[in-house]
């Protein structure tokens, strides 16, 4: 069978992975010169590998995607990211230093909030990580009832599902608040949960909380060379089985042609696919469907149902002469991992606020990551570089006003937010490189400049993403088209998990066509 897949990103490479194992002559076309989407790294700076998206990796090193393809084989390397947070100092209180060790963990938790908090992250953990283990397992296949129910059966059964399911569905705040005492330390886990995108006071995010238990499993990975390395590996993989990859040449129409499909590209190819996996935004693909003839009443209802949202952020690359030098830590405490630049929820809320109101943060909240203190290869001799990524900022404007007009002032205050807990961090920044909401969706096509592709708030979610009609990753009234990336369950982040599920549904169903056609014979 011939296979069609729409787009580079990390799912549309599983998938064509899958397929291409699976013996089915496949090629992928990318619209841009570089593979990957928002898993690519490119030198920004000289002698420097800088991620055009992701940078760390938490959940695709729990799928078992990595091996199942023996990506190791074709390059892929990680080193753990440990400790795998850092929240520094404040007002006299000593760091908080997240250890892949809980022991460690809570050691440090005990000198910063003291032995009653330390003791409470230990029933966290407890607690959290076998339920975050079901989370995953639900991730691992489609979303449907019955694979929800067994992923998560047996868990907490002293409990009671009406326990059970309460607690999954409260939000992030609510159970932060049943859980510790400590702001900062709540703080530190909200921000974490937060960058799933929506805010701990919704509904259903204390799940995205509940996941930092399983980072004392197996924590975050940075690929050695950059995010890219996952993408170069699965390009590598996908060839050694026969595919094929097209840069430079963007889809333009998708039509159903009889029992196939037919793929029109921006250069004026014309391919003829059995099946098709569209691994590009869930709205783009529709566009593509409009362009093929599809029926446009349904793909405008579908339009108008899914909520993109006002945007999540924006990141600034920096090459820098040194690390930042947190007041009382070390370098090894706080630059191999996720640096949480909060201490205080009420940071959180207001940027939030002022997201939704189409204005930028009061101050700012940033995420920084500083992975050249574990893969030196990344950055040019002598420097360092860092990822400073920060929430919540509008794709639109309220004022009317172009992005343009604030990039750089608000890179300025991005790294005076990191200066403010490192003093001297903005002497250190040698070069820049802002990426604003509107820079990540002409460079990556993340529409609406949302790192998610969609919300991911309860209601677009497992069974509901990013529509009840098109939650099987099949559309109704397209056979042979399988839907992918973040715009499906289980969302965004780089898990792969959506990629491989696509193609197990594709596999299905070209097994029960060709027994339908063996017993019609």
């Amino acid at each position: 069978m011939t296979v069609v897949v729409v787009g580079s990103g990390h799912n549309a490479l599983v998938a064509a992975c899958y397929l291409a194992r699976a013996g089915h002559a496949v090629e992928v076309l990318e619209r841009d010169e570089v593979l990957g989407g928002a898993v690519s790294t490119v030198e920004r700076f000289p002698g420097h590998q800088v991620d055009r998206g992701s940078s760390a990796h938490i959940m695709i090193r729990h799928t078992g995607i990595i091996e199942e393809l023996e990506l190791a084989h074709f390059g892929l390397r990680y080193i753990d990211c440990d400790p795998w947070g850092f929240t520094p100092a404040h007002d006299g209180r000593a760091a908080i230093v997240f250890h892949r060790d809980l022991e460690s963990t809570c050691a440090s938790i005990t000198q910063a909030c003291g032995a009653r908090e330390a003791a409470a992250y230990r029933r966290f953990v407890r607690v959290w990580g076998p339920r975050s283990a079901s989370v995953m397992r639900a991730f691992g296949g489609a979303p449907t009832p019955g694979r929800l129910v067994r992923s998560f059966w047996g868990l907490d059964a002293t409990r009671g599902g009406s326990a059970l399911s309460h607690e999954f569905l409260q939000s992030g705040d609510a159970l932060l608040d049943a859980s510790f005492e400590d702001e900062r330390l709540k703080a530190s886990l909200a921000w974490f949960g937060a960058q799933s995108g929506p805010p701990m006071s919704e509904p259903g995010t204390a799940p995205m909380v509940g996941f930092a238990a399983l980072m004392h499993t197996l924590p975050p990975g940075r690929a050695v060379g950059g995010s890219g390395a996952l993408t170069a590996a699965l390009v590598a993989r996908l060839r050694s089985d026969g595919g094929v990859v097209t840069a430079g040449d963007a889809v333009h129409a998708l039509h159903r042609d009889g029992d196939r499909w037919q793929v029109r590209t921006a250069s004026g190819r014309s391919l003829h696919a059995d099946i098709v996996v569209a691994g590009a935004h869930v709205l783009t693909t529709l566009d593509l469907l409009r362009e093929g003839g599809f029926d446009g009443e349904v793909l405008d209802d579908w339009r108008r149902r899914i909520r993109v949202g006002p945007g999540i952020g924006m990141v600034v690359r920096v090459a820098t002469g040194s690390l930042p030098r947190y007041s009382g830590s070390s370098t090894d405490e706080s630059a191999h991992g996720l640096q949480f630049l909060v201490s205080d929820r009420t940071q959180l809320r207001r940027a939030h606020g002022a997201a939704v109101a189409g204005e930028l943060p009061p101050r700012p909240v940033v995420l920084a990551m500083s992975f050249s203190a574990v893969d030196p290869s990344i950055a040019a001799p002598g420097e360092h570089q860092l990822s400073l990524w920060a929430q919540w900022h509008p794709y639109r404007l309220a004022d009317g006003s172009d992005w343009a007009a604030h990039a750089e002032r608000e890179g300025d205050r991005i790294i005076a937010e990191v200066d403010s807990y490192a003093p001297g961090f903005a002497d250190s920044v040698l070069r820049r490189y802002v990426q604003t909401p509107v820079d990540l969706e002409r460079e990556l096509g993340l529409l609406g400049g949302n790192i998610m592709h969609v919300e991911m708030s309860l209601d677009q979610m497992m069974l509901w993403r990013p529509l009840p009609e098109l939650s099987g990753q099949r559309v109704p009234g397209a056979p042979g088209l399988y839907l992918t990336g973040a715009s499906t369950h289980p969302g965004g982040g780089v898990s792969g998990a959506s990629g491989r599920t696509a193609a197990a549904l594709a596999l299905r169903d070209l097994r029960r066509r060709r027994f339908s056609r063996w017993r019609g014979r």
